[in-house]
């Protein structure tokens, strides 16, 4: 293993000992979430307007979107006109998405909805190998409504539908998406974590520059795209 630094060799007491001490920490992370979530369903919510979106069949209305579900999670996908490799961090994120079914049983969808044409949005899709449903919001003012308008701005909302009336209930954007993730979470377990210059470490623990280690759009595309990214 060629590193500049490993953690410490301990016997087995002493290395129970930190890790109950540890757990101690994790243990109440959990149930401050758990609170986190308790609040988060205590949330009042917004009335919104009714937005025409297109989709692959044609325009649909928001409560539409919903595809006959009560709830709704939307990732809304940043969207630069004109460039053939959407934003890394989007991409990403939403290609670990694979398997959604889970969510009738909670009567929930989850979408994705980009500024970016229906056309051109389809296209990417297939391109870079995303498995999730895409929406279009290039013709409304729904994308720039919920916080991501065109060139710029990606964010996660959710959505409660009574019948054709929707209303907001969630928003967040920046690093409150990691706990959708299992990309971080999976990467924190590691010794050496995310190896990102910000984070507290260990003298002589390897880092780099923030997003270097994260993998571009093209590279994705080349993992799970149909044309291997060429295309």
């Amino acid at each position: 293993m060629d590193t500049k630094a490993v953690p410490p060799v301990v016997d087995i007491d002493t290395w129970q000992r930190h890790l109950d001490e540890l757990r101690a920490r994790e243990k109440a992370a959990t149930r401050e979430l758990d609170a986190i979530a308790a609040q988060r369903r205590r949330l009042p919510m917004v009335e919104m307007p009714d937005y025409t979106l297109e989709g692959e069949d044609g325009p649909v209305s928001l409560a539409e979107v919903f595809d006959g579900r009560s709830q709704l999670i939307v990732y809304n996908h940043m969207w630069f006109p004109g460039e053939e490799w959407q934003c890394p961090g989007c991409t990403g994120f939403t290609s670990q998405f694979t398997r959604l079914e889970f969510l009738d049983a909670y009567d929930a969808r989850f979408v994705i909805v980009t500024q970016g044409p229906i056309d051109e949005a389809l296209a990417y899709k297939k391109r870079v190998g995303n498995k999730m449903t895409w929406y279009s919001t290039a013709n409304s003012p729904f994308g720039a409504d919920v916080g991501a308008p065109l060139g710029g701005g990606f964010a996660v909302n959710v959505f409660l539908r009574d019948g054709d009336t929707v209303y907001r209930t969630w928003h967040t954007t920046g690093r409150g998406t990691e706990q959708l993730t299992h990309t971080f979470p999976l990467v924190d377990l590691l010794p050496y974590g995310r190896q990102e210059e910000w984070q507290d470490v260990p003298e002589g623990w390897p880092q780099s520059p923030t997003y270097t280690r994260w993998p571009d759009s093209k590279d994705i595309a080349a993992h799970y795209g149909p044309d291997d990214g060429r295309g």
